[in-house]
């Protein structure tokens, strides 16, 4: 089967929501400003929506593996309710940096296997994310476009177009 579909791989925490460090709880879950406008947009536009998230807290014992299923629950909830759909695939990696695991960005493989599995186009679609390791998780699995959110522009050799927020960005996906 052909790569057909084009797709935004989305990081979590700094994305979707404020990053408020290893958030587990509803409470603490806040949407970032502009992540409504800017799913809608692609999703207009023929988009698959997949998040693409490392979730240390769990293997490092700040949170459990049912607070993160729980708060992914309430996460799709929230966007079915507001946008009238939701995320089309989670991919997670629970293992902390020290563990050299298979999964955890930068490393591709969670880009990949939600490539695989929605049939994703990677010279098509974007990894949009807040750190390093988002933009190096793109580059390493081949996504053409890695979008960068920062206010913190910095001199770098990487093809990565840094953004300063949502909107910005949802100009840059066509």
């Amino acid at each position: 089967m052909s790569a057909t579909n084009k797709a935004l791989f989305l990081d979590r925490d700094g994305i979707i929501n404020i990053d408020k460090g290893y958030v587990s709880q509803k409470e603490d879950f806040e949407f970032q400003k502009g992540i409504f406008e800017l799913l809608n947009h692609a999703k207009s536009l023929g988009y698959k929506l997949l998040l693409i998230t490392n979730q240390s807290g769990i293997n490092r014992g700040y949170y459990t593996l049912k607070d993160f299923e729980t708060l992914t629950e309430y996460l799709q909830e929230s966007l079915l309710k507001e946008l009238g759909f939701n995320l089309d695939g989670i991919y997670f990696c629970r293992h902390a940096p020290e563990e050299n695991c298979a999964c955890r960005k930068p490393k591709p493989s969670l880009i990949l296997q939600a490539a695989k599995e929605h049939q994703i186009c990677l010279e098509q679609s974007f990894m949009i994310g807040d750190k390093e390791s988002d933009m190096l998780a793109g580059l390493n699995a081949k996504v053409k476009n890695n979008l960068l959110l920062t206010t913190n522009f910095l001199k770098t050799s990487h093809s990565w177009i840094q953004c300063k927020d949502l909107k910005e960005m949802m100009e840059l996906i066509k």
